[in-house]
């Protein structure tokens, strides 16, 4: 797998190089600079728009105390999908606008976490009411501990 990914690096410039020209062919060089100045505008728009909806829900998520994986996927997937769309190339506002797709990213979610198992432990601790002088506390006793001056000594 690990092979294949400097030949990907190579092949996507090409093919994004290619689709340029395909396009410029067919709906002339304006239009084409048109859709590429747009989609990089859509692209800074959803990543403003969807970065702040993930860190509410994220918010929503931690409050009610369940835990924000799937936002957290849709927020991280959310932006590689605006990333897609601010750089220039059709191949990548192709794979960006997929990714926009709930049902796709829901898909992608339950396919990479299959195979995990999320453990959740929790902390607590415990108050120690200071008016209740019948249990005995390690948190108990006076806030301030005094020393004469032969109960300590400096080590150099």
């Amino acid at each position: 797998m690990a092979r294949f990914i400097p030949i990907a690096l190579l092949a996507l410039p090409l093919l994004e190089i290619a689709m340029f020209i395909v396009v410029g062919r067919a709906i002339g060089v304006l239009p084409t600079l048109a859709l590429i100045v747009l989609a990089a505008i859509l692209g800074g728009l959803l990543l403003r728009q969807q970065g702040l909806s993930v860190l509410n829900r994220m918010r929503t998520n931690m409050n009610s105390g369940t835990l924000p994986g799937q936002t957290l996927f849709d927020g991280m997937v959310l932006g590689v999908a605006a990333l897609l769309l601010i750089i220039p190339g059709f191949l990548g506002d192709i794979i960006a606008l997929v990714l926009l797709i709930p049902a796709v990213r829901s898909w992608l979610y339950e396919r990479l976490t299959a195979g995990m198992v999320v453990t959740t432990t929790t902390t607590s601790y415990r108050r120690y009411d200071t008016a209740d002088d019948n249990d005995p506390t390690p948190l108990s006793g006076p806030p301030t501990i005094d020393l004469d001056d032969d109960d300590w000594q400096r080590k150099p």
